[in-house]
This record gives C-alpha cells, sequence and structure tokens, in this order.
C-alpha cells in the first residue's frame, strides 16, 4: 500500500513550518514534502524530520522566484548554466536533509532547441547524480501557462530517450486529469515510469475528496500495480488542513 506524505508548503500552514512536521504525524502523514525550502535553515529541518519521524519525500529545483520570475530552467536554452548551478545547489541541499527525490522543473519554453536543452540537461544531471531520484512532471497550462512539459506522452518520450533508471515521472493527478480528462487511463499508459504520486482534487486542486476524480479508483488502481512509492497531498485546504482530511482517515479513500 502507498505511503501518504503532506506538502509542508500548502498544508498545515496555519503554524510555522518547523512545527508542521509534528501536526502532519499526529494527522497521520508518514512523510513530508518541501517545495522550495532552500531559504529555511538545513539543520532545523533535518532536526524536525528526525524528531517526528518523518522522511523528507521530496523537493523542487531550482529555488524559486515568487515575485514572478520563471519556475524552472530544465528547457531554456538561455539558461543552461543557471540551470546547472541551480541543479547543484539542489543536490546539496537534498543530501543534507536528506530528501529522497529531487523534482526538476523544465520551465517556460518551446520548439525544438528547447527539447534538445532539455534532454541534455536530464541527462546531465542523471549522470552527474546516479545516486540521486530525479523526477519530471508535466504540469497543466493552466497551472502555468507556457510551461515545456505539458503532456505525458511527451514527458514519456523524454524518459525513454534517456533511459537513466535514477529519472523517472512524477504522476500528478490534478494534473493528469486536467491534462488528459482520463487519470486511470493515464496511470495505466505511463505507471512504469512513475517515481512519485502526488494529488488533489479537480478541477479547484482543493481536498482530494472533492472534485472530478474518482479517488477511491485510483488508489485502488496504486494497490493493483503494487505501487511502493510515496502519495503526497499537494492541494490548498478549503479552510484550515484539519478541517479537510477526511479524506486520509479511514482506508485512505475520499468519503
Amino acid at each position: 500500500m502507498a505511503r501518504f506524505a503532506a506538502n509542508l508548503t500548502l498544508l498545515f500552514n496555519e503554524i510555522p513550518m518547523m512545527q508542521r512536521f509534528g501536526a502532519a504525524k499526529r494527522a497521520g502523514f508518514q512523510g513530508v514534502e518541501i517545495l522550495f525550502p532552500y531559504d529555511l535553515p538545513i539543520e532545523d529541518l533535518r532536526r524536525a524530520a528526525r524528531r517526528t519521524g518523518m522522511e523528507i519525500v521530496l523537493i523542487n529545483c531550482p529555488p524559486p522566484n515568487w515575485a514572478g520570475g520563471p519556475r524552472g530552467f530544465a528547457a531554456v536554452p538561455s539558461a543552461r548554466d543557471r540551470f546547472r548551478r541551480d541543479f547543484e545547489r539542489a543536490l546539496r541541499l537534498s543530501e543534507g536533509l536528506p530528501a529522497r527525490h529531487i523534482h526538476i522543473m523544465a520551465g517556460k519554453a518551446e520548439g525544438a532547441a528547447a527539447k534538445q536543452c532539455f534532454l541534455d540537461n536530464l541527462d546531465w544531471a542523471a549522470r552527474r547524480a546516479p545516486h540521486a531520484s530525479l523526477t519530471i512532471e508535466p504540469i497543466c497550462q493552466a497551472s502555468m501557462p507556457g510551461y515545456f512539459l505539458s503532456d505525458f506522452d511527451f514527458a514519456a518520450e523524454i524518459l525513454d530517450r534517456i533511459g537513466a533508471p535514477n529519472l523517472g515521472l512524477q504522476f500528478d493527478a490534478y494534473h493528469a486529469h486536467m491534462i488528459t480528462g482520463d487519470v486511470l487511463a493515464t496511470w495505466e499508459a505511463h505507471r512504469h515510469h512513475v517515481h512519485h504520486v502526488q494529488i488533489a482534487g479537480a478541477p479547484g486542486r482543493n481536498e482530494p475528496r472533492e472534485g472530478d476524480i474518482d479517488y477511491t479508483a485510483f488508489f485502488r488502481a496504486l494497490d493493483a500495480a503494487g505501487y511502493q512509492g510515496w502519495v503526497s497531498a499537494e492541494y490548498t485546504p478549503r479552510s484550515t488542513t484539519e478541517a479537510g482530511l477526511r479524506w486520509l482517515r479511514g482506508d485512505h479513500h475520499p468519503d
């Protein structure tokens, strides 16, 4: 059965970050992910994770620019050097925490040059850090207009071209629904590439018990496939985090 992790960037943000580890543990989560922990003291994060027995499952690369700047550079030809510098920083942080996965963000780009840049950077990163688990994630255009990687078949093509065992697919069920309209079929087509799973309700990206995705069927599909990885709750709570956690209780299926 899959293990559930809380995205601490979005969940439990009623309280300070270092207290969120314990809140997630008490709620029933077994791990956490933090999208951009670069401005947080690494020793404090490591201590909070150890104290609560929570694995840090995932961080994003590169560091963010929350003031309207780009979200990722891996497919941006003019930012090749910046991506590689940022990847080194993400790798050091991942090793220091430690974190299980590093999500490599493609950024906004298009065309053949962007594809080649993405391939080159991913191949370089996979060879640079063969001990690290790296992921790429198709993100729907509604969430990030102009994002280079917004198609699951294209992501599979990229992964097949590189063929690195430490590079896999980050399967976000919300984005799968928004991109394809059929989460289960998309899962079946691409589950052999999946290293990490994320969930949220669609189309609102709120609690997974709400919206158009049948999470009861999706969780059953994960179990049937023998998926042993993490399932991270990456959504925006409608009110407090605790008020919306009914989906996590019981059999881990939505009400």
